[in-house]
């Protein structure tokens, strides 16, 4: 294996955004390709990682930037104020998903009719809102998103497969709201599942993460659970 990456550059509107593509070289022509959504910080390291072994599974992944060509939040009042914008205006952050989503389908290593899409944290609920849209996108994977519905998307059919991956006692994602997006995928005629890890708080994939007050917490068994699972998802959708 040789492991590629580069830096992509591209847009939305007047903002100027810089994604991370990672790919093998040593697997011949266009292959599958999965956009990986950033968390509340911006596309980081931890971002880039995922892409790289994504890369080693065979695929391109492109780490997305929502945020802005080096824009970075440096902790959690600045993660905040960069991620509550979309928040409160899922439209535009849906519209950034699939601009970053179409960048993916450009990239001469991809194959732009076999994609997916994979998230952390707010990433997790990036990768949903793309479902919702109704986007032609082979599946989505949510690792310890957050799973509030847009209200901007009531009546569409969702054509993605959807897998979310949880801790069962994310405080950001309580019991209500799984059952909330039980229902909500449902109503919208999707191919859904939902892995629930026990004892298991937020950001349980991230080995930086250890706050208990604020209930992010590394948990090893289900950040490997989740890769597995997400790993069979994958080979699912394009096996």
């Amino acid at each position: 294996m040789s492991l590629q990456h580069r830096l992509v550059e591209y847009s939305d509107g007047d903002t100027v955004l810089e994604g991370r593509l990672a790919w093998d070289d040593s697997v011949a022509g266009p292959r599958p390709g999965v956009l990986v959504a950033h968390a509340w910080g911006g596309r980081s390291e931890f971002e880039d990682g995922k892409a790289d072994a994504l890369a080693g599974l065979g695929y391109a992944a492109l780490a997305l930037d929502l945020y802005g060509k080096g824009v970075r939040g440096s902790g959690p009042d600045e993660n905040a104020a960069l991620m509550q914008p979309f928040l409160d205006d899922r439209g535009m952050l849906q519209r950034r998903m699939l601009v970053s989503l179409a960048t993916l389908r450009e990239q001469p290593e991809i194959d732009a009719a076999r994609v997916a899409a994979i998230g952390f944290c707010f990433g997790g609920l990036c990768v949903l809102d793309i479902a919702r849209t109704g986007e032609d996108v082979a599946g989505v994977v949510s690792f310890h998103g957050l799973f509030a519905a847009p209200g901007n998307t009531d009546g569409n059919t969702i054509r993605a497969r959807v897998l979310a991956l949880h801790g069962w006692d994310d405080p950001m994602g309580p019991p209500e709201s799984v059952q909330g997006l039980a229902a909500e995928l449902s109503s919208m005629g999707a191919d859904w599942q939902l892995h629930a890890y026990g004892n298991t708080m937020h950001a349980f994939t991230n080995p930086a993460a250890n706050d208990k007050n604020m209930g992010t917490v590394y948990n090893a068994s289900a950040d490997r659970r989740s890769w597995r699972a997400m790993q069979i998802f994958l080979g699912e959708l394009f096996g």
